[in-house]
């Protein structure tokens, strides 16, 4: 894989997060993600243990929370269908606010809530301390599917491309006078879509076809690799490891709800 550049999501640094291995961090986000999710929703407490948790891995990393805030606006469609879900939602209704609300929804709405925001933040963090190209060289060493890592690296390599594409068909129409204001022009922007979406099918054929003229054969060499020691494996288990630690303590103890 070639170098690439400084995406948006990452957060340039050099901390104990940012120098370790992209395959320790994967790992570890992965497993943390599963340990949310198989948590019981009625366990307030492992959540809050679970937040706090991220927050350190804030702190260590040194990721402003406003960085993180920001881009948690992808969780707002989760978000709306959560809060929807009270009130379009079956079985026993109580009353919160004078607004007549479904038990079953709310409980629903929390459990989404919680594991997806979450699942976002440890997402948002892994990608503020790991270059996407070493994400996918951490794939790579984690022996995830050729094929959809190649996949994930050829839309991170070209979609600069496509939006500069974007960028210059938007400047061509404004200079003719047009812009999309209202209804009446959902056609012409459709019509620069499916323009936009051939130039791409043409490019990638071309791309395509240049790889195999240089001796592709369905797998990409690796220029850069990365390895990681046991102390490595064993920092970065320290999520999960605390996150399984919480659940497991939780299921022994029997305090999951406050």
């Amino acid at each position: 894989m070639s170098a690439g550049h400084h995406h948006q999501l990452y957060r340039p640094g050099d901390t104990p997060v940012h120098r370790l291995p992209p395959q320790c961090k994967l790992a570890a986000v992965a497993v943390f993600a599963l340990t949310v999710v198989a948590t019981p929703r009625e366990w307030f407490a492992a959540f809050a243990a679970y937040a706090l948790l991220l927050a350190g891995v804030i702190l260590l990393a040194k990721v402003p929370p406003g960085f993180v805030l920001r881009r948690m606006a992808i969780e707002i469609p989760f978000v709306l269908f959560a809060l929807a879900i009270p009130f379009v939602g079956t079985g026993e209704r109580i009353s919160l606010a004078g607004l007549p609300l479904s038990l079953p929804g709310l409980w629903a709405a929390w459990n989404i809530l919680a594991k997806a925001t979450l699942g976002v933040v440890a997402s948002i963090l892994l990608a503020a301390t790991t270059e996407p190209r070493m994400v996918l060289l951490g794939a790579q060493r984690l022996r995830l599917p050729p094929l959809m890592v190649q996949i994930a690296m050829f839309m991170l390599r070209y979609m600069d491309v496509i939006l500069d594409e974007m960028r210059r068909m938007r400047v061509a129409r404004e200079s003719r006078g047009f812009a999309a204001r209202d209804v009446r022009h959902i056609p012409v922007v459709a019509r620069s879509a499916g323009a936009l979406f051939i130039r791409s099918y043409e490019r990638g054929e071309r791309v395509h076809l240049a790889m195999l003229s240089r001796g592709y054969t369905g797998s990409m060499p690796v220029i850069h690799d990365v390895t990681a020691s046991a102390r490595q494996w064993l920092v970065a288990g320290t999520l999960p490891g605390a996150a399984l630690a919480v659940l497991l303590g939780t299921v022994l103890l029997g305090t999951g709800g406050w």
